[in-house]
């Protein structure tokens, strides 16, 4: 088999290919909410996960024995450690485990999602490993059961490896209600010079909550799944509870975060754990801004990234 057919609309196109190349597109969290702790110590959380069209890019091969990853791309790459510590390697070694899968795989990944920077882009390999093993697979888990798997992964997982572009998430990010996703709007993106441990995160607001008196995230209410696909009026409920900890830690946050709100962006806030902040708009003037920002402050370290937010997932391609 030679050159490249789109998995999407062709049902079974990838099955039996020994190569296929796939998109693993970044998430920001609209909604983060943190819930009670569970006696195993995972915490419940609330969130809105949206793709980003910002993506790694991701080749699976099946092989005959041996397993490979190789890493290229923007940013530190150092940071991400030994391959075999990489979260797409654990994801290919658990797929292989849970459906006795024969023989090996090489992984190659080009990364343009920034590391550690709250935005999923381990995940997003991971979940992209698995939708990319699972087509390939002669008798595929499907759907719940990868995302079953995913979720052994991390709470990013389950959402990056199934085929929503937006969804409510719930439990550890394994329970999600699929959401029709908002019209892409342009979205700018502040990666600050510095990283934010997620195991940290989650110290400083368990402190921040003791201090208060306060067990989990407050009080939850009750979301209309249409308002949630309508940025007016699922901007009011875009929150997300590590910002206030972290900017506590990291000023910059907060002032990154104001920056974007006075270009009157929809949506201004962090993703995730951190570190990066995110700003959606719709004006002509907020994308002239965006295409400017990197220039806009001498002697910042943050790097900014342009990019839209996704309204699907995008298909896979067979390369052999």
């Amino acid at each position: 088999m030679s050159g490249r057919v789109s998995g999407r609309g062709l049902p079974g196109a990838a099955r039996g290919a020994r190569a296929v190349e796939i998109a693993a597109q970044a998430k920001v969290n609209l909604r983060l909410r943190i819930l009670a702790r569970e006696t195993t110590g995972y915490h419940q959380l609330e969130t809105l996960f949206l793709r980003l069209a910002l993506a790694d890019t991701v080749r699976v091969r099946r092989t005959s024995v041996a397993r490979t990853l190789d890493v290229v791309g923007d940013g530190d790459l150092t940071a991400l450690g030994a391959p075999e510590r990489n979260l797409a390697w654990h994801a290919a070694d658990a797929y292989f485990d849970a459906t006795g899968m024969k023989g090996g795989f090489a992984l190659e990944i080009t990364k343009r999602i920034p590391v550690g920077g709250g935005l999923g882009g381990g995940s997003a390999d991971a979940g992209a490993v698995l939708r990319a093993l699972d087509a390939m697979a002669d008798e595929p888990l499907g759907a719940p059961a990868l995302l079953t798997l995913a979720a052994q992964l991390g709470a990013d997982v389950p959402f990056l490896a199934s085929d929503h572009a937006y969804a409510l998430a719930w439990g550890r990010g394994e329970r999600m209600l699929a959401l029709a996703p908002p019209p892409s709007r342009a979205a700018l993106l502040i990666v600050p010079g510095f990283g934010v441990n997620t195991g940290a995160a989650y110290g400083w607001l368990a402190e921040s909550r003791d201090a208060a008196d306060v067990a989990g995230g407050g009080e939850t209410i009750a979301l209309d799944p249409e308002a949630l696909s309508a940025w007016d009026s699922l901007a009011p409920l875009a929150e997300n509870d590590f910002e206030r900890v972290v900017a506590g830690r990291h000023p910059e946050i907060a002032e990154h975060v104001a920056a974007l709100r006075s270009l009157g962006c929809i949506v201004a806030m962090m993703s995730g754990s951190g570190s990066t902040v995110f700003g959606v708009g719709e004006s002509s003037a907020f994308e002239f801004v965006a295409a400017n920002a990197a220039h806009a402050v001498p002697g910042d370290e943050a790097r900014y990234i342009r990019t839209r937010t996704a309204s699907r997932v995008e298909p896979l391609s067979v390369i052999e």
